[in-house]
């Protein structure tokens, strides 16, 4: 008999699940959606929630049924693919771009500000991310309750600051929303740019990687089957859900409202801070700096220990303090582009493995339809794939006017979401090789 969880075990839960998700580097895009959709905020906002919210849950859900990790739930379409998605995955979670990105989005909000008249500060920005850089390594060395206690300490005070600093620019707004900028300016364009903006949070493939956690910690409290766990997330889901889309439509307001007092910026971290300054004066810098400061190095430990123990499990002749060392030096000198270029530098490759991601999602919950066809799993990400592919090479190397004109008969193709429409052809024709394999057996079987 399966044991009943309580309402206070609920909330815990979901409180739990919004603590992973609330940190320094994902809340510095829905201000710049705001800034950029200006009226459209809202409808850019939806397309925004989807990818960088809604799906989180549901990445959870599916890592439930798919096996409990990343490499099993990537494994029904071939071990190949498993492989290299989950080695992308892990490089992204860590040294390519959730590591640089966290500790940059620390150095815009918390020294940035502070040092903005002064010259050199490329050399304040490797003497700042070099100090952070060591602390992530030497709070990783042995991996403690200490960073736990410290997590659950300052998410709680981090959530306070952003209620403060919501509120005030609610009662005290900074100025009026403006007109939508760009490829927002149209309503269908600002849904489906947003949805892609989503995908820069990290969030659902984060979600992959650390599911595992949240599926353990439900074990403990006597939860074993796969339907009481699926049921047990979608209920603490509510509060995740209702916590994270309280937070980026907030971060988006500020975002939106903030032209008029400090102008479009080049990036979310900026936005933040400057607004911080205007709505609370210089110490609205040195209080959300410290806390992002603190915020990012729990960010920072976290996605360092796991790829490196990720990378431990598949080369074992190298050891995790190894990794973690060569991991550390790869970030340092990512983070040194400054945040701007690792936006720019890791773009193609979340536009590369968010549609991997959702796919793999969506065959998941799908999978009883086709009965777990192998012929379809790999059908959908083959046609997934070769858009995803195009759409990383014209974000990063090749001019998007070229591939535009190539590919552009694809529906939904020059608004990033093209994929969808290969999806679904390569689904389908899964399906029929699937049918016509069954049938093939059929026939051999009879024959024989």
């Amino acid at each position: 008999m399966e044991k009943k969880v309580s309402f206070s075990q609920v909330i815990a839960i979901g409180l739990m699940l919004f603590a992973m998700f609330l940190g320094a580097g994902n809340v510095i895009f829905a201000p710049m959606v705001g800034q950029q959709a200006g009226t459209n905020t809202w409808i850019a906002m939806g397309g925004f929630l989807i990818t960088g919210v809604g799906l989180v849950l549901l990445a959870i859900i599916a890592l439930t049924r798919g096996g409990g990790t990343v490499e099993k739930l990537s494994g029904r379409v071939h071990p190949l693919f498993a492989t290299i998605f989950s080695i992308l995955l892990f490089l992204a979670l860590g040294p390519i771009y959730v590591i640089p990105r966290t500790t940059s989005v620390v150095y815009e909000i918390a020294i940035h500000p502070l040092i903005e008249a002064k010259s050199n500060g490329s050399l304040y920005l490797f003497i700042f991310s070099a100090i952070f850089i060591v602390l992530t390594i030497l709070l990783s060395w042995n991996t403690t309750k200490f960073v736990d206690r410290l997590g659950k300490i300052i998410t709680p005070i981090f959530a306070i600051l952003l209620l403060l600093l919501i509120g005030k620019s609610i009662f005290t707004p900074m100025g009026s929303i403006g007109q939508p900028q760009g490829e927002y300016i149209q309503s269908v364009d600002a849904f489906l740019k947003g949805f892609v903006q989503g995908y820069y949070t990290m969030d659902v493939l984060a979600a992959f990687v650390f599911g595992g956690i949240f599926i353990k910690s439900i074990s403990s409290l006597g939860i074993k089957s796969e339907k009481e766990v699926s049921k047990l997330f979608i209920k603490a889901g509510i509060v995740t859900i209702i916590g994270l889309v309280g937070l980026q439509t907030s971060m988006a307001w500020i975002g939106a409202s903030s032209v008029d007092a400090i102008g479009f910026k080049e990036n979310g971290g900026e936005v933040l801070a400057q607004s911080s300054k205007v709505l609370f004066g210089q110490i609205g810098i040195y209080i959300i700096g410290t806390i992002i400061f603190l915020t990012g190095i729990t960010t920072n430990v976290a996605c360092l220990a796991a790829v490196s123990e990720y990378f431990e499990r598949i080369v074992p002749s190298i050891s995790y303090k190894k990794w973690l060392i060569l991991f550390s030096i790869l970030s340092l000198i990512i983070t040194n582009f400054g945040l701007n270029k690792i936006l720019t530098l890791a773009s193609p490759i979340l536009l590369l493995l968010y549609p991997l991601a959702i796919a793999l999602i969506v065959l998941i919950f799908t999978n009883n339809l086709f009965k777990g066809h192998q012929s379809v799993y790999i059908g959908t990400m083959i046609g997934v794939g070769f858009v995803a592919i195009l759409d990383a090479l014209k974000d990063g190397i090749i001019a998007p006017e070229t591939i535009n004109n190539i590919f552009g008969f694809i529906p939904l193709f020059e608004n990033g979401a093209g994929w969808i429409t290969t999806g679904l052809i390569g689904f389908l024709i899964g399906l029929i090789v699937a049918k016509s394999k069954k049938e093939s057996d059929r026939t051999i079987k009879m024959a024989s």
